[in-house]
């Protein structure tokens, strides 16, 4: 399985921005897709936004036109460029791949708390 590393969380002010980025272990150029998931407090975790092998691009409603998600094939990177950032924003994001053959691997996860 690849090893998913996410950096990136911080806090951050309504309407601010940030960048997450998540380190694979190894090449995520055969992976069937990567995606950005987010678990609110009290809540499930639910997924962000997703880009596929054929690099198609979704994204849940609430980040539609705020959210966009990318990857650097060279440094086996997943990132998430996050702008005008809310409250609602707030949680703990994770980097998930799906592997061929073998499901899904998941990271640790990384923090972000949008509050004045």
């Amino acid at each position: 399985q690849v090893q998913l590393v996410e950096s990136g969380g911080d806090v951050v002010q309504p309407g601010g921005s940030l960048r997450l980025s998540c380190a694979a272990s190894g090449s995520i150029f055969s992976l069937n897709a990567m995606a950005w998931y987010r678990q609110a407090p009290g809540k499930e975790r639910d997924v962000v936004a997703v880009i596929t092998r054929t690099n198609k691009t979704a994204y849940a409603d609430s980040v539609k036109g705020r959210f966009t998600i990318s990857r650097d094939f060279a440094k086996n990177t997943l990132y998430l460029e996050m702008n005008s950032l809310n409250a609602e924003d707030t949680g703990v994001y994770y980097c998930n791949a799906k592997v061929p053959n073998r499901g899904d691997s998941w990271g640790k996860g990384t923090l972000i708390t949008v509050s004045s």
